[in-house]
């Protein structure tokens, strides 16, 4: 089995609208002009580099934005050329949430399980719903599709359908989950923010995941309980933006690198160490060697921890952890202590930092075998002639500047249309994602 990265690629109306309440980037950025080409660039750059590493990596196609389909279920009747200029006159605000480009953070896109764990011996995706945030909630349905076309053979895959929609079962996907594993023992951490029977809560911001949507999750993939750990962030570090567990914490096979605040009470890592055995290899930062505050500013968690082909494991971490002393000082102890990292990387995605993803945020972690690896029908997996295709077609399509404003132009969205229907063909996707 071996780890695949999916990133999702930078969408076309990448800007900054400041849409996620309790992302403290996001927030600073809100109303700055994005420059798509570039932030695509990047992220394509970032694929590339993992793939020079000699990580398995993949790509995401990004949905149409504006979604005409939602803006029709909230009464804006038409088609593009009239919906969209009524809807940036009366609801500008409500155009800025559809013509988010918020899926390239693919952390956010499903949860996964690998065929080795679960009980019918097929890899399984649950979409997540994403329904504590209108725009991201719009995501589900345009990223089952996706996955539907890429993992289409199901007798290796199965996606199920997201998760019933609402406050009880709010799901985020991946990012506040990790697979953990040693000869002993195979352990799912689902990191919580909120649940039904809970009594602490954070006072500021929203938790946004829910201990049921994680239960089920599981349930749905047919893991064991004894694979299963479901641990509650810590309140106050929500409250202080790490609105999703992997903002404190990242972990990679037999190895975890967490903040001291990032889950509620220290009785967790305890338990994470009796049920993986010695092998287990547990790296905590305390708030006093790198307050939360930086983390949350640098991201040296939401960086991607990632197995070498010749063994080991490297850090790939934004420039911001370099530039930040608190972030850069704890990956160079974590590099420096004896552990299965042999070196840190650190990459350019400002970006997507600026509205609060990392290099973690963009991927999508999908293990598989050889044989599911070759399953996959669509040309998704990276190779140099995809990455210069992809990236010929970033220089034909992107512009360089794109204002909220600029949303409701039909000549933009029609341009949009046409360039990610060029993007369909390229990839070799089974299905046209963009009728």
């Amino acid at each position: 089995m071996r780890e695949y990265n999916f990133d999702g690629l930078v969408g076309p109306t990448h800007h900054y609208a400041g849409l996620s309440y309790g992302n403290l980037a996001s927030a600073r950025s809100r109303g700055q002009a994005g420059d798509p080409r570039s932030a695509a660039l990047q992220g394509l750059e970032k694929m590339r580099f993992l793939a020079q590493l000699g990580v398995a990596q993949a790509l995401l196609p990004p949905p149409l934005r504006p979604n005409l389909h939602a803006l029709h279920r909230l009464g804006f009747a038409g088609v593009s050329r009239d919906v969209l200029p009524r809807a940036l006159r009366v609801a500008p605000e409500l155009l800025a949430l559809t013509g988010s480009s918020s899926s390239m953070w693919a952390a956010n896109a499903a949860t996964v399980a690998p065929s080795r764990d679960t009980a019918d011996g097929r890899v399984h995706f649950t979409p997540a719903n994403l329904s504590s945030m209108f725009h991201r909630s719009l995501e589900a349905e345009s990223t089952t599709a996706t996955l539907r076309a890429i993992f289409a053979d199901s007798e290796r895959f199965v996606v199920h359908d997201p998760l019933p929609a609402g406050a009880l079962f709010a799901d985020e996907g991946a990012a506040n989950h990790s697979r953990l594993a040693t000869s002993e023992a195979v352990l799912h951490v689902f990191g919580w923010g909120r649940a039904a029977d809970a009594s602490a809560a954070p006072r500021g911001f929203p938790a946004r995941q829910t201990r049921e949507a994680s239960v089920a999750c599981a349930r749905l993939h047919g893991l064991r309980e004894d694979q299963l750990l479901f641990l509650q962030q810590a309140p106050e570090a929500i409250d202080l933006g790490a609105f999703h567990s992997d903002v404190l914490c990242v972990g990679n096979e037999q190895l975890l690198l967490v903040h001291e605040l990032c889950f509620a009470g220290a009785a967790p890592l305890a338990e994470l160490r009796s049920r993986l055995g010695e092998e287990f290899e547990l790296v905590v930062a305390t708030d006093a060697e790198l307050p939360v505050a930086d983390a949350v500013h640098a991201y040296p968690f939401n960086s991607q921890l990632v197995s070498l082909p010749g063994g080991g494991m490297a850090i790939v971490a934004p420039e911001e952890s370099r530039t930040t002393p608190t972030a850069r000082a704890f990956l160079e102890r974590v590099l420096s202590e004896r552990n299965a990292v042999s070196a840190v990387h650190y990459v350019d995605v400002n970006g997507s930092m600026k509205n609060g993803g990392g290099p973690a945020c963009l991927r999508l972690r999908v293990p598989l075998t050889e044989d599911e690896a070759l399953a996959i029908p669509a040309r998704v997996l990276l190779d140099d002639a995809l990455y210069e295709a992809v990236r010929a077609w970033i220089l034909r399509h992107y512009r360089d500047r794109v204002a909220p404003a600029d949303l409701g132009d039909p000549e933009f969205f029609d341009e949009n249309r046409r360039a990610l229907s060029e993007l369909s063909a390229i990839l070799k996707v089974p299905i046209d994602l963009y009728e």
